[in-house]
């Protein structure tokens, strides 16, 4: 193939095993060039992950306790990997410097940022790569957002004068030089911007999972994994609570055409996912891509007469929410109904003032807030091509015994929304799930 940019997460490098893990998968291929690295995670369920312990050393400075104990621990933590691994690799300095950097104030992001920076630096050194420092390459603006111009440029231009390197995720540098950080899943995105900087043929995203599922686990046993999904359909998911890439790491390899590979470190050879642009594969006996769904929605609905013909009654409700900051989710509406999906956390200080301020502007016959609303996304690019598709949604949740509270399909025809209650919302998924993957 071509230049593969590849990311391991924080479960891919928690340890020493987890290092010969992915030090095996790098030098397998040798079209991996570029690594991005996260901090260590969690070894087994009640362990700690190192970025979690740093950002507690930070919160002890600022409760004036000492960390000196606490700190050792994340010492500990390193130097055990550095030792499994036969490494002659001295980090007492760097270890002793971000001590004392914390305990003087340094800054939370800075605090968390160095799991990232100490692994890369013993990945580099154990892989015998180049080490790149985040905070060379990536910047942010003064208003702390990501400067993807600058990024692009300077990292491109570094990425040129090495061959193998590794380079942290999850931080960059603001404008006055101190460090800031994404937000958790960082690293996904630093993998996503050195891919397009490298401007590679895959960005391969290793983790602990096998690539997508086409539900959450969670609530179905064992769910079908996905093999190749278009970033749309991903990101109808996502929105939905599907959680396995962080949202903005699409955003770099998707404008730069660059394919996601979604893979498992400790089942390397698994195929995982691929993510795409687009693409014409789909599988004529699935249909649909996956399911996805999560709680915390209400339904205002407003009803008047002769609704549909009084030029800018939508309008009017819409300014409404406007004017409290509120966003919307959907518009399923009728003939002298409107009714708008918002999250039911935005309404807890402005109810009252909303219903107050659409009974002034539109004077409805009725106007009530619904809550307890669950939204169920069923996503596929294989729904158009298939027919009674819907049909098949509605009946196994009518067979499931749920009540379908609202229904909205996009003109694309890449998913069907469906409302239904809180309670009712796993039964829903499970039966949908039934349906076209059993």
């Amino acid at each position: 193939m071509g230049l593969k940019v590849v990311k391991f997460g924080g479960s891919s490098l928690a340890d020493a095993a987890q290092f010969r893990k992915v030090a095996a998968i790098v030098k397998a291929d040798p079209d991996r060039h570029f690594v991005v690295a996260s901090a260590p995670g969690k070894r087994y369920s009640n362990d700690v992950k190192v970025t979690d312990m740093l950002y507690h050393c930070f919160e002890m400075v600022q409760n004036r306790q000492d960390i000196t104990e606490y700190y050792e621990q994340i010492c500990e933590r390193y130097n055990a990997i550095i030792r499994d691994l036969g490494l002659n690799f001295d980090i007492t300095g760097e270890l002793e410097y971000i001590r004392n950097a914390i305990m003087h104030h340094s800054g939370r992001d800075f605090a968390a940022s160095r799991g990232e920076y100490l692994n890369s630096l013993i990945l580099a050194k154990f892989l015998g790569f180049d080490f790149i420092d985040a905070e060379s390459v990536v910047f942010f603006r003064e208003n702390g957002s990501y400067d993807d111009e600058k990024t692009n440029e300077e990292l491109s231009r570094e990425l040129k004068k090495h061959k193998y390197a590794v380079i942290p995720g999850f931080y960059g540098v603001m404008p006055n030089g101190t460090i800031k950080t994404f937000s958790r899943g960082g690293s996904d995105i630093t993998g996503s911007i050195v891919a397009r900087a490298a401007g590679a043929e895959l960005y391969e995203n290793w983790t602990d999972v096998s690539g997508c599922l086409m539900a959450d686990p969670r609530i179905v046993k064992n769910p079908k994994p996905i093999k190749t999904i278009t970033y749309r359909e991903l990101r109808e998911l996502s929105y939905m609570g599907a959680s396995v890439l962080h949202e903005d790491a699409i955003f770099p390899v998707r404008y730069a055409g660059i394919p996601i590979n979604i893979r498992n470190t400790n089942e390397p050879e698994a195929p995982g996912t691929m993510i795409v642009s687009e693409t014409d594969e789909y599988d004529s006996e699935m249909i649909i891509t996956g399911i996805a769904g999560k709680p915390g929605f209400s339904v205002l609905s407003v009803e008047k007469d002769m609704m549909n013909s009084e030029i800018g009654f939508g309008r009017k409700i819409l300014d409404v929410l406007e004017d409290n900051d509120m966003p919307f989710e959907h518009l399923p509406s009728g003939v002298d109904t409107m009714s708008v999906v918002v999250g039911t956390a935005y309404l807890a200080d402005r109810r009252e003032r909303i219903l107050a301020s659409i009974q002034k502007r539109v004077r409805p016959d009725s106007i009530v807030i619904e809550d307890g609303l669950a939204l169920l996304a069923v996503v596929g690019r294989g729904m158009v091509k298939a027919k009674g598709t819907a049909v098949r949604v509605f009946s196994a949740i009518s067979k499931a015994d749920v009540n379908i509270r609202m229904i909205d399909q996009g003109s694309s025809e890449l998913n069907i929304i469906v409302g239904v209650e809180e309670n009712d919302l796993h039964r829903a998924l499970i039966a949908i799930y039934d349906e076209f993957a059993k």
